[in-house]
């Protein structure tokens, strides 16, 4: 969510952000915002008037008292009746024009910074750099689910009749390189000074709109039937709510965590031979990266994070690239963001592995993150980036087939 003040003074530079992502149907938002705006400052503006008069003839009263004047208290208190009903209606008008407010506020993109190129999707991602020589071995490569059944390494039959579609249980080795793995991304975050955390799987409605838009939430999140819980579908989000409401020392910034989570998505299940196995599951496990920091530290930290991707991909010896995020395909709430795709030696094409953001101060805003600081409070910035999903990441990329191929008797 956008300050507000932006509306006020540069309501063009909002209009003309919202054209680079081409959301056009947006564009009345920023009027229907400056109109409702100009109301609910019209009526604090009036009911902080009213207030004032209502002290001032408080005041009066007890003069009146004293004096023995009762009739003409008991006038000034007939006036401050009609100011407590005014101020009441004035008040009632405020929180209805506030709610609004945000309601509208909520579906404005964040401003994108000026580096990001113009697109209106994902097709015209901008290729940055490559790292590593995208080889194919000079053997047959199987599928990842056909090597995980040769070693008896995964039941879906099972996981179907407890848990329906889109459901695995991961069984002897596969199940130990799955966790190996997930304790190297852990180490690997530790090494480079980020506090390990197991956050709460489940969170509040409140964290969910702090975090992402209500679209991505219907789209992506189970929602716990009568109670007012989300199974999370990553650790960024209950890991950036867990400062919630908080204030923040300065000289406690920055702050780097990686987090550990099962998480929970509603994928569609199976959909042909390149989403079977483990792709497209409703579980999964991740580690993630998530910093919050002051705003002018937070295109530093977002150039550390991606290289962080760079580097833990290259240590398991996958070529990787790195992307630029076109306009038309950053979320709402992002700044920039870059994508780590790993080379698939099967599929011969990269695939996305990662994906580093900066947020700017629209998840703070939305959340009341702010930093405690002698010249005056503010707003953080917040950063996220995936470490690895196991799942969905590893089991196409060069390394994990020839783990998987050690694995076996025979040579594949």
């Amino acid at each position: 969510m956008i300050d507000i003040k932006l509306i006020r003074e540069n309501k063009d530079l909002v209009k003309e952000n919202i054209k680079k992502k081409f959301q056009d149907e947006k564009l009345k938002l920023v009027d229907e915002i400056e109109a409702l705006d100009k109301d609910f400052r019209e009526a604090k503006l009036e009911g902080d008037q009213i207030r004032a008069l209502k002290n001032s003839k408080s005041n009066e009263i007890g003069a009146l008292m004293r004096d023995k004047k009762i009739e003409e208290a008991n006038k000034v208190k007939e006036e401050i009746a009609v100011y407590n009903d005014n101020i009441k209606r004035l008040e009632t008008l405020e929180e209805d024009l506030s709610k609004k407010i945000r309601e509208k506020m909520m579906l404005i993109p964040n401003i994108i910074d000026d580096s990001v190129p113009i697109g209106k999707d994902d097709t015209e991602n901008v290729e940055i750099e490559r790292y590593g020589e995208p080889l194919v071995p000079d053997y047959e490569i199987p599928y990842h689910a056909d090597i995980i059944n040769r070693l008896n390494g995964m039941d879906k039959e099972a996981a179907g009749r407890t848990s329906g579609e889109g459901f695995y249980y991961l069984l002897g080795d596969i199940a130990r390189l799955h966790e190996a793995m997930l304790a190297y991304a852990r180490d690997f975050m530790i090494s480079k000074g980020f506090t390990y955390a197991i956050p709460p799987f489940m969170i509040h409605s409140d964290v969910v709109e702090g975090v992402m838009s209500f679209p991505e939430m219907e789209a992506m999140m189970y929602k716990i039937e009568g109670e007012d819980l989300y199974l999370i579908g990553t650790s960024e989000h209950s890991m950036i709510g867990k400062f919630k409401n908080q204030m923040i020392k300065k000289s406690d910034l920055p702050i780097a965590m990686t987090s550990y989570s099962p998480c929970f998505r509603k994928e569609g299940g199976s959909h042909g031979l390149e989403e079977r196995g483990l792709y497209r599951v409703h579980q999964f496990e991740k580690q993630e990266m998530i910093v919050l920091c002051e705003p002018e530290d937070s295109m530093d930290w977002y150039n550390k994070m991606w290289s962080y991707s760079v580097e833990f991909f290259r240590s398991l010896d996958i070529p990787v690239r790195t992307l630029e995020c076109c306009s038309g395909d950053l979320a709402d709430l992002k700044v920039k963001s870059c994508d780590v795709e790993a080379w698939s030696p099967r599929q011969k094409k990269y695939f996305e592995v990662g994906s580093c953001s900066t947020l700017g101060d629209a998840q703070a805003r939305r959340l009341g993150i702010r930093v405690k600081s002698d010249d005056g409070n503010y707003y953080l910035h917040t950063l996220n980036n995936l470490v690895v999903s196991i799942c969905t990441h590893l089991k196409e990329s060069w390394k994990s087939l020839n783990l998987l191929r050690n694995l076996t008797v025979s040579n594949i």
